[in-house]
Parts: structure tokens; C-alpha cells; sequence
């Protein structure tokens, strides 16, 4: 489909430069992802007698999203079971394109977070690969959004998930969307304007909030999905500000995993909460029939 290749050719910035900045082991966790994702709805749809549309971008777009989505650390894996995972429960299972509630990517890796909770640490810093905090790490750990040069969280010189250390690289994807006219730019329109403002009002830097973590990652791609956010104008504005104020509450007080991993950011359990107020919004904001 169209929107799929222009979707695949916008992730293409970010997962260039993630390979460029950690290797080899980027790119072998992000051709697990989409590999393992085309594979798993092939075998589904074919055991299942459905027909087989594979090969139409929407599960290697799932697949890459989920490989940008995970450390270099994360054994490929745990790529390919979690993108096999968020294929056929989050998506086959549930109707397949276009029936299914939630996102794929964020249901796989919802998954993986749960089942290989430990595996995407530690952190490393691009290019030289040594083990190093998160700015969102450093933010709980001090309580300050500082330590951190805004410049290097923009271009990419900053530890992180493989997809989302390039601010730059994820703002120039999400721009060839919208030129295409292929995205709900109100969405992250409404989640970022979340963001800045909370931001201002706890007294730290929105740049910081912008360019640390996930956010674009998720703002720009990830919540945007056709299948699995609001239709309507003003359900999409409400959809982006909850999102917002998940993505900030998990960074100010996140949540433990007893014993393994304290996630410092919210981006999965934002967009898949979000999902589910989906069918409430669309009926919620759905425009009255025009009077004739």
C-alpha cells in the first residue's frame, strides 16, 4: 500500500543513522524485526486460509518500528519473538489491517518489555558503545533535565533506544509524512504541546523533553497510526493530549519492575492506552449528518 512505503521510506532516516552510529548490531536487530514480522503474517494467513498480504508494507513497517525500538543490547531474539508476538496477537488475531484496536509495534513490544524485561540494558553511547545513562536516566536519578548537551540529543550522540537518538533524523522522516499529507499531524501537534507546557510548569526544559527518549519516536510514527487512532479532528486533539500526559507522568514517576528494570519512559503504555479509547472517541466526536 502507499502509505506503507512512504511510511518505510520515512523510518529510513533514523534507521540509517542508527546503523551508522552502533553498527552492525542495529542493523541485525532491525532486520530481525521486519524479517520476523513479514514471516509470522505469512504463516498466519496461510494456515488460517486468509490471504496473504505479507508483502504490502504494513508488517515490515510494524517490524521496523519495533527493531528502532529496542537497545542494542536486546538480543535479535527477542526482536523476532516480540515482532512475531505483536503480528499475530496484536493484529491477526484481533481482524487483521484495519480491525485490529491496538498498535502491533507497541503491542510486541509491550511483550517484550514484560518477558525480556532486563535484555535492553545496559545502555550504550553510539559509536564508541561504552555503557552509559539515559538522559531520562539522569533526569530520575538527579531530578534535573541538565548534564545532558541539548545538541547531542538533537543530531544523535546520546544512548537510547536504536530509533530514537536522532531527533533530527525522526523530524525529517515525520516531515516527508507530512508533505504526503500521510499523517494526523494533530496528534503529536497536541502531545508535544502537552509536553511543553507541563514541561514549563515543572520548571525544566521542554527541548529536553522533546529530544530525550521517545517521544518523537512515538509522536510522530507510532500514535499516528490510521488503524489505531481517532478518524475525527477533535478525538485526534484529545487522543494526543492523553498521550502527552502519559509520556510526561511515566517520566516524573514511571514504574518498577521489582528487581530488573525501572522504566523511565512511557511511550508503549501510552500509545496502547490511548488505543483504547479509540471506538469511545470516534463515536464521542463523530460529525453530526449534514442537514439537507
Amino acid at each position: 500500500m502507499k502509505i506503507m512505503f512512504w511510511m518505510l521510506t520515512a523510518l529510513t532516516p533514523a534507521a540509517l543513522w542508527s546503523i551508522y552510529a552502533f553498527g552492525t548490531a542495529a542493523l541485525v536487530r532491525i532486520v530481525s524485526g521486519v524479517v520476523s514480522a513479514m514471516v509470522a503474517e505469512a504463516v498466519f494467513q496461510k494456515l488460517t486460509g486468509r490471504k496473504i498480504t505479507a508483502t504490502d508494507g504494513s508488517a515490515a513497517v510494524t517490524g521496523l518500528l519495533l527493531g528502532l525500538a529496542v537497545s542494542i543490547s536486546t538480543p535479535w531474539y527477542a526482536v523476532s519473538v516480540s515482532a512475531m508476538f505483536g503480528i499475530i496477537a496484536g493484529k491477526q488475531l484481533l481482524g487483521g489491517f484495519g480491525k485490529n484496536l491496538f498498535n502491533p509495534a507497541m503491542f510486541g513490544r509491550l511483550f517484550y518489555l514484560f518477558v525480556f524485561p532486563d535484555s535492553i540494558l545496559p545502555w550504550r553511547r553510539p559509536f564508541d558503545l561504552v555503557t552509559a545513562a539515559t538522559p531520562l536516566e539522569i533526569l530520575r536519578e538527579t531530578g534535573e533535565a541538565a548534564g545532558v548537551p541539548l545538541l547531542d540529543m538533537f543530531l544523535g550522540r546520546i544512548p537510547g533506544t536504536i530509533g530514537e537518538i536522532s531527533t533530527l533524523m525522526l523530524l525529517i522522516g515525520f516531515s516527508i509524512l507530512v508533505y504526503k499529507k500521510f499523517v494526523r499531524w494533530r496528534i503529536p501537534a497536541a502531545a508535544f504541546s502537552t509536553v511543553l507546557v507541563l514541561a514549563v510548569i515543572s520548571g525544566q526544559n521542554p527541548l529536553f523533553h522533546f529530544f530525550a527518549g521517545s517521544l518523537m519516536l512515538g509522536g510522530c510514527f507510532m500514535a499516528t497510526d490510521p488503524m489505531t487512532s481517532p478518524k475525527f479532528p477533535k478525538g485526534q486533539v484529545v487522543f494526543g493530549i492523553g498521550f502527552g500526559l502519559i509520556i510526561m507522568a511515566m517520566r516524573w514517576w514511571g514504574w518498577q519492575t521489582p528487581g530488573v528494570y525501572e522504566f523511565t519512559e512511557g511511550t508503549t503504555f501510552a500509545v496502547l492506552t490511548m488505543n483504547l479509547t479509540v471506538p469511545y472517541l470516534n463515536k464521542k466526536f463523530k460529525p453530526a449528518p449534514k442537514k439537507k
